[in-house]
């Protein structure tokens, strides 16, 4: 917006300093005799304001092909997100209308990551929020138990937690090859549950703004549902799942900050925790 409106008082500027016309009667420069092989031409100078006329144009469609574009959102890629665990796409709505708010911050997006963005950038952005918040909330149960209850491996494995991994591949190669493996068959099939392959994402996001060219997210696919819940505590209830998806993400969130404390305090220190 700020450049939409500096643009025409910078071009205004400009042409204030092209050459202007001017006229000079025919009497006047009969006065001028030549000199060093130069007779005074009036019409030479009306060329080279031509010429400033016609580049002028160019250079400033140049500069506007750099306008920062608002992103947009049509009502038809509205429409091709269906209602999933009670929540339906509004772009309207904070994050899409995303669960996950809650006072006393509500929506908080200081730096405005989620602004002006398509519902499928912000599914992406969630999706990658909900992931990582399980991570840490494993990881944290992790550095607190493992530090003091590690039964396996004799015992042998010991110390500060950012070790362990370290001393299980060189206690246990095998072991550690089969835990990599395990890791990457699992986001194998996460990534078979919810997102598109990449050569259909990458004709999907043609006209998608701000894409991400290879990933996509299928359009009915809730963030962070790839139907795991051998428990059955995922509720049928729209309002119900949207509560529990919301104490999720900020258990989500508090582990994400405490996890990085502990491997912060760890490598500092270079010894357990307690």
């Amino acid at each position: 917006m700020k450049f939409a409106l500096v643009l025409p008082i910078f071009v205004s500027s400009v042409t204030a300093f092209a050459p202007q016309a001017f006229t000079t009667s025919k009497t006047s420069l009969d006065a001028y005799p030549t000199v060093n092989g130069w007779t005074a031409d009036e019409n030479a100078f009306d060329t080279f304001k031509m010429e400033f006329a016609l580049v002028l144009p160019i250079f400033v469609s140049s500069v506007t092909a750099f306008a920062p574009q608002a992103f947009t959102t049509s009502k038809t890629s509205l429409d091709a997100y269906p209602t999933v665990n009670g929540w339906k796409a509004d772009e309207n709505a904070f994050c899409a209308g995303l669960p996950g708010a809650l006072a006393p911050l509500g929506d908080f997006d200081p730096l405005g990551f989620t602004e002006d963005l398509p519902v499928q950038e912000i599914k992406r952005f969630r999706e990658a929020e909900v992931t990582h918040g399980r991570v840490s909330m494993l990881a944290v149960v992790g550095y607190l138990v493992a530090e003091k209850f590690h039964p396996l491996f004799d015992g042998s494995v010991t110390g500060p937690a950012n070790t362990h991994l370290a001393q299980v591949q060189e206690i246990s190669p095998f072991f550690f090859a089969w835990l990599v493996t395990a890791i990457a068959v699992a986001e194998f099939g996460r990534a078979r549950t919810g997102w598109e392959e990449p050569v259909d994402a990458i004709k999907k996001n043609v006209d998608v703004e701000g894409k991400t060219w290879l990933s996509k997210l299928n359009d009915e696919y809730y963030p962070g549902d790839i139907g795991f819940d051998p428990f059955g505590l995922k509720p049928t209830d729209g309002a119900e799942f949207a509560e529990m998806q919301t104490k999720e993400l900020q258990h989500g969130r508090l582990a994400m900050i405490g996890a990085m404390g502990m491997i912060v305090q760890e490598q500092v220190s270079n010894a357990p925790l307690f």
